[in-house]
């Protein structure tokens, strides 16, 4: 645990970024799709426009820029760093350099954006179709056999050339087609849509008969795809190593504790709700959502912006019980081992709160379908009085706790506030419950001391880096 709290900085100072995905310079055209950005581009009338790469395809960040403002004449942005994952499109960094749409390249949760245009470009990574098709024969050897092929979207370029090859042989194998944006209106009786891909069902029994083949590495995309189709036996062909295998994560398993992470949340009294995403559909309405959930459970609740969320900024806040992170599908299943308090999903959390939302063994991680008027909404049920509440215990410390659902309370001040006297001369100030307790604290971080702190000439530095500054003496071993 310490070393997820602190450390000496040292292996980030010497991380080299991985540039093995990173295309030759000859091969940019083809790799990143030239010819289909710079259309998007004069096709938009685009003027100013950013470009989003993830860290392993930074190398060509500067070719691919100077190449498609020769091509389009409109100024282009590279947005290196991004605030949350980078599979989202950093619609906040983009408006920062006033762009009026986004080239969005490498890995991506084809989560809908809110405001400006985006054209994705995935990366076509090679894939051996020949081994591919080979191992998909070895897994399911039946060739009647109900099977779903999905891939990671740079891979899915060379599904057509797979399909041409197994469709012959399997009659009941289907395709799924990556959708970017949203497809709502678009999806036809029968048919499955979700995280950006598309797929119609045929089996006899539904999705459930069905079997999922996988094509790419193992990884978060994948992760999320076997907890949510939790019903459906997967296999996977990894097309850095030519090999392929039935998937062996035990998601039982994983989902015991994520059910787990559910009855901690039943226990908190206080909630930090972690602002994930700022550029998803709907994660505004989420976070309103949560807030009036959390309100009639009689819980408080904090919104927190932290950026990428690491156990370090967390640990800052100790009187949170319980974490909730609003992000894409991919980013939600935050592994929260190494954080000092656990972090759970949406979709969690009601599960927690909700009386009316029962375990049916159907997992959600894109926190849209719980929105009013999604597929998965579940309506808050009345509130009953505390007398005629069931009691319940829990699991985890074996004392009872208060399930049930309060009364709104009646339009008054707001509820985090109160009024109080702040001096001598009968002047009102407003205190919030959270500003109380902080200073309340011995340490409350860096404060500004206007006008407190006296002025100083500038003086020369320390020269080099933190690990082994110049006028540091390097001793020998």
């Amino acid at each position: 645990m310490a070393t997820a709290f602190s450390s000496d900085g040292e292996a980030a100072l010497r991380r080299e970024l991985p540039l093995g995905l990173a295309p030759a310079r000859e091969a940019l055209d083809d790799f990143y799709e030239m010819d289909r950005a710079a259309a998007f581009v004069r096709g938009g009338g685009f003027r100013t426009v950013a470009l989003q790469f993830p860290d392993e395809l930074l190398a060509g960040a500067a070719a691919v820029a100077a190449q498609m403002e020769a091509v389009t004449g409109a100024k282009m942005y590279v947005l290196g760093d991004t605030t949350y994952g980078s599979c989202c499109v950093d619609e906040v960094a983009a408006e920062h350099a006033g762009a009026e749409a986004v080239l969005h390249y490498g890995p991506a949760c084809l989560s809908p954006c809110r405001k400006l245009p985006v054209l994705h470009i995935f990366g076509q990574q090679p894939v051996d179709i020949r081994d591919c098709a080979e191992a998909f024969r070895q897994l399911y050897p039946d060739r009647q056999s109900h099977v779903v092929v999905l891939s990671d979207v740079v891979y899915a370029h060379a599904m057509g050339e797979l399909e041409q090859q197994l469709c012959p042989e399997y009659p009941n194998v289907v395709f799924s087609r990556v959708v970017c944006g949203d497809p709502s209106g678009s999806t036809l009786p029968g048919e499955v849509c979700q995280f950006g891909r598309q797929f119609p069902v045929e089996a006899p029994g539904g999705l459930q008969d069905c079997a999922m083949f996988y094509v790419g590495a193992e990884g978060l995309a994948l992760t999320n795809f076997m907890l949510t189709w939790n019903c459906c036996p997967f296999s996977s062909f990894d097309p850095a190593t030519g090999c392929g295998r039935r998937e062996t994560l035990n998601v039982n398993r994983a989902l015991m504790r994520r059910l787990y992470l559910v009855e901690r949340a039943r226990d908190a009294r206080v909630v930090g709700i972690l602002v994930g995403t700022l550029g998803v559909a709907g994660y505004l309405a989420v976070l309103q959502h949560l807030r009036e959930l959390l309100r009639r459970a009689g819980k408080r609740s904090y919104t927190l912006a932290v950026g990428k969320p690491n156990p370090a900024k967390l640990a800052n806040f100790l009187e949170v019980d319980i974490f909730v992170l609003v992000a894409c599908a991919q980013n939600s299943l935050l592994d929260s081992s190494e954080f000092y308090r656990p972090v759970v999903t949406p979709y969690e959390l009601e599960l927690a709160c909700n009386p009316a939302r029962k375990w049916t063994g159907n997992y959600l991680t894109d926190f849209r379908d719980l929105l009013p008027g999604a597929c998965a909404h579940v309506e808050l049920p009345p509130a009953i009085p505390a007398a005629e509440a069931v009691p319940d215990i829990s699991l985890i410390t074996g004392e009872m706790r208060a399930t049930h659902l309060c009364d709104p309370p009646a339009p008054q001040l707001p509820p985090s506030t109160t009024l109080v006297c702040r001096d001598q001369t009968q002047a009102l100030a407003e205190i919030s419950p959270a500003a109380s307790f902080l200073e309340s604290r011995s340490w409350r971080g860096l404060e500004q001391q206007l006008g407190q702190t006296p002025v100083s000439k500038a003086v020369q530095g320390r020269r080099g880096i933190a690990i082994a500054y110049e006028d540091e003496g390097c001793e020998q071993p």
